[in-house]
């Protein structure tokens, strides 16, 4: 068991204080601070702290002994660790995004090879073979959307909102796919005449702070520029803010996202667990390239009834289980004087989000307090404990 240091991605969405403040870090050029990924992928992977002045990149530990560090069964199975750990500060929202099966990224990753694109690419759809399900913890209140309505709150959405109920007639008779493959494939003038009416309409509420966030017009009008030309060019992403679940999670409470649901985060901080990949699928919210044959591919057309997890309490961890053998995410609550005790299957990275506390295996203690992650081996005993009140999340492989 030893310290692990994770890396630091300042994408523009992100906030400038919250990781700053959870990490005990300077933002003194006020960057944002999006994402703090603790893993071994290639493109960032985090520092094993042998000791103040000696480190080794988890990615090259894990080649030099898979077995050791990911244990038989997960070496054999996957090669190298499945999983990638974050935590989030969305301030501005994220691109929405699909991803694909394992064996739908396996194809089109081999496709594009073949076809000599890049990997490195901006029109380039799979950067990898792998699937990309996630689950997200909320740690605070936490909004995002998530699959489409059900298919009576969609039609009342196109009934209610007059720009929507030409689109009406196509839902009824072509359904989610057709609704869907239509604004996608709508000529960018009449994308501009649809929404921009709609979206004037609403700013005028949105700007005197009447629009509730459960409100799609909120988000809406929060992706218009500040420029005399924002009716000009819109996103057509817009209309998936209608069409979507708008969700409200509260601290503690989680939601996994596979293959296939149309998803995106809209604000507020959150720990991430996902699949080590980076295969998106994007359809809107985002300057970035969208291929809407490819989304159209791998979309999941049905209405989708959120599953908000609370998660199964296990005396002072809480775990959040997912229907992938890639990952498994947890919350371990501690008062003064309680003590966790624990045998890891597989790698695990535990991360203090509050307090501080000691981490003790058979030849090693660790003091890591808020901000800090530890990683332990397979088959690695340890205990926690803490003389305060102390939060951590540990991310590993479900046995």
């Amino acid at each position: 068991m030893f310290k692990l240091k994770g890396k630091v991605q300042h994408y523009a969405w992100g906030g400038y204080t919250f990781l700053p403040q959870l990490l005990g870090v300077e933002n003194s050029e006020y960057k944002p601070f999006a994402e703090y990924w603790m893993g071994a992928h290639t493109s960032s992977p985090s520092l094993v702290e042998w000791d103040k002045d000696h480190s080794t990149p988890l990615n090259k530990l894990i080649d030099e002994d898979k077995t050791k560090w990911l244990g038989d069964t997960v070496a054999k199975t996957f090669g190298g660790l499945p999983y990638l750990f974050k935590v989030l500060d969305v301030k501005d929202m994220l691109s929405i995004q699909v991803h694909p099966t394992k064996e739908e990224a396996e194809k089109g990753y081999a496709r594009e090879n073949e076809a000599g694109i890049p990997v490195t690419a901006a029109h380039r759809n799979y950067k990898d073979d792998n699937h990309k399900p996630e689950v997200m913890v909320a740690l605070s209140e936490f909004w995002l959307l998530h699959g489409f309505k059900e298919k009576n709150a969609l039609r009342q959405t196109l009934s209610e909102v007059p720009e929507f109920n030409a689109l009406l007639s196509i839902f009824d008779k072509e359904g989610y796919f057709g609704l869907y493959k239509y604004v996608m494939e709508l000529p960018q003038s009449e994308v501009d005449n649809m929404l921009a009416p709609l979206l004037k309409r609403s700013e005028a509420v949105y700007k005197t702070n009447q629009l509730s966030k459960a409100e799609p017009a909120y988000w809406a009008c929060k992706t218009l520029p500040d420029s005399d030309d924002r009716y000009t060019n819109m996103d057509r992403g817009i209309f998936s803010i209608y069409f979507f679940n708008i969700l409200q999670l509260h601290p503690g409470q989680a939601i996994f996202q596979g293959a296939g649901v149309p998803h995106a985060y809209l604000e507020g901080q959150n720990i991430e667990l996902m699949s080590n990949s980076d295969n998106v699928l994007r359809g809107g919210l985002t300057p970035k390239h969208i291929d809407v044959p490819e989304l159209l591919k791998h979309t999941l057309f049905e209405g989708v009834v959120a599953n908000i997890m609370d998660g199964e309490k296990r005396g002072a961890e809480t775990v959040y289980y997912c229907p992938v053998p890639d990952f498994i995410v947890s919350k371990i609550e501690l008062g003064k004087d309680e003590k966790y005790t624990h045998t890891a299957f597989s790698i695990e990275i535990i991360l203090v989000t509050e307090g501080e506390a000691t981490i003790t295996s058979s030849n090693q203690t660790l003091h890591v307090k808020q901000g800090e992650a530890a990683i332990a081996g397979a088959a690695e005993a340890y205990s926690i404990t803490t003389d305060t009140i102390t939060v951590l999340y540990k991310a590993g492989v479900p046995q």
